[in-house]
């Protein structure tokens, strides 16, 4: 299969209504943007393969995991070499394939950009 036709795949897999679900998975009785975070560092970390490779501004990295920083921002732990760096993890640009569990990052980047608060929609 071509890396488009999975690509495709994917996306159909990611209908409105698996993207609620996993919305309402990840921030189930959370409170707050900041509760509701952490439920998605939870449901990512527990079901985000890794580590996986991708590339970033042009090199290779290795994604060792996934962690919150200080200002409570989902981030991706890479590492090239012995350097390692964290990236906010909507701006990872995802490898083809994707690693298993990727579309939890898709769920998240929709949740991110979508309306999040109490009664919102994505």
């Amino acid at each position: 299969m071509s890396a488009r036709k999975r690509k495709k795949r994917h996306a159909a897999r990611l209908t409105k209504v698996r993207l609620s679900e996993m919305i309402e998975q990840a921030t189930v009785d959370a409170y707050g943007e900041s509760e509701q975070t952490t439920g998605w560092l939870t449901v990512i970390e527990e079901n985000l393969t890794v580590p996986f490779e991708t590339v970033v501004l042009g090199m290779p990295v290795t994604v060792e995991r996934v962690d919150l920083d200080r200002s409570e921002q989902i981030v991706a732990i890479c590492r090239r070499g012995r350097a390692r760096q964290s990236l906010p993890i909507i701006d990872l640009p995802l490898p083809t394939p994707l690693p298993d569990g990727a579309e939890w990052i898709e769920a998240y980047r929709r949740w991110r950009g979508g309306s999040h608060s109490p009664g919102g929609s994505c």
